[in-house]
């Protein structure tokens, strides 16, 4: 079965605890370019787009759902944005669980949205990333 309007609300397990780190954070930070202090030293923050991180994790449980029959080399990451009720910090344990918010389907086309609640081990909300994916079904045989 193809992803369809009944997967709305189809929640996934909260992926693995994630400690976020210093090494980590530095290296996320220098990748970026971005030499900004906070982003150093043992009481550091994350640069906001480290949430990514997380997100792209609790994203494999959706692409990897058989019933829903979607192929990552199928899909286009089309919007993303962070909700923060705070930023990560170093020392944070955190997971990130997957809820499919919106199906459309166009045709050929699956236009899915999706949140990820991020929080942390002992359940307090940190930020939610919402995406939207397009994805393009295969032509029948």
């Amino acid at each position: 079965m193809a992803i369809a309007q009944e997967h709305v609300g189809r929640t996934y397990p909260p992926t693995e605890p994630y400690e976020v780190t210093a090494v980590k954070v530095a290296e996320f930070a220098a990748a970026l370019g971005d030499p900004d202090p906070r982003y150093a030293g043992p009481d550091a923050v994350a640069p906001p787009t480290f949430a990514a991180v997380l997100a792209a994790t609790a994203w494999q449980a959706l692409f990897e759902d058989p019933e829903l029959d979607l192929a990552l080399r199928r899909v286009v990451h089309g919007d993303q944005r962070f909700d923060f009720h705070r930023l990560l910090r170093v020392g944070d344990r955190v997971t990130a669980t997957l809820t499919i918010d919106k199906v459309r389907v166009r045709g050929a086309a699956d236009i899915i949205g999706a949140s990820i609640a991020i929080r942390t081990l002992d359940d307090e909300p940190v930020a939610t990333a919402v995406a939207t994916f397009f994805h393009s079904r295969e032509a029948a045989a």
